[in-house]
């Protein structure tokens, strides 16, 4: 679904961004798990334009990656997809789109920014991190039994007491699902099926545009 944002009521709303290249069923199973385990109203997923960090080869169009996520969570009422930092021009930073989402939502609202536990430890390198950390909370996404000393380090470093960083960073483990964009693109360069690694929707659009090859 495309976001239909109202600041008319507060309400607590799952950021999830990414490129998406493609969107796969990991991806949706962290958001579900994040919506249910702190009681979201909805999550809204932001496939990036031009990434700061990350520059990876057989990057899909921006708009290719951003009608596979349409696709992809179209079957979810709680789901909802923003385009803005694919329509921004330049390079996509957190911090403008966080900014965005507040205007939208109001000040009322609590924003939750949904990335997974290796990811969050390279916040340090986002522009105007100490400012982001205020304006979202943020939950890590982590397999069982992964090691979280590193993610303890990373709250100290930003915040001043254990209390603040245990309301503003939250750990969430989702089931053990071994899927990622890249073995996805991997697979399908070298004509090996992904069925059942992203949606239906998702592998026949793959097919269509002839993308990964």
């Amino acid at each position: 679904m495309i976001i239909n944002a109202s600041n008319d009521e507060p309400k607590k709303i799952g950021i999830m961004g990414g490129t998406f290249n493609p969107v796969h069923h990991g991806h949706l199973v962290t958001a579900q798990e994040a919506l249910d385990q702190f009681g979201l109203d909805e999550v809204i997923f932001i496939p990036t334009g031009d990434p700061p960090h990350k520059i990876e080869d057989l990057l899909a169009h921006a708009e290719d990656r951003y009608l596979m996520t349409v696709i992809a969570t179209s079957s979810n009422s709680s789901f909802f997809v923003y385009r803005v930092e694919i329509d921004r021009k330049g390079k996509s930073y957190t911090i403008d789109t966080v900014k965005e989402l507040r205007k939208l939502f109001g000040s009322g609202s609590e924003l939750y920014f949904i990335t997974g536990a290796d990811a969050i430890l390279e916040i340090l390198t986002w522009k105007n991190t100490r400012e982001i950390v205020t304006l979202a909370k943020f939950i890590a996404a982590t397999r069982p039994g992964y090691d979280l000393s590193k993610i303890k380090e990373l709250k100290t470093t930003l915040f001043d007491s254990e209390d603040e960083a245990d309301r503003r960073i939250f750990i969430m483990e989702i089931p053990a699902l071994a899927i990622s964009s890249t073995d996805i693109r991997q697979r399908i360069k070298i004509g090996r099926p992904v069925n059942y690694l992203v949606p239906e929707g998702v592998n026949n659009y793959i097919l269509k545009h002839g993308l990964y090859k």
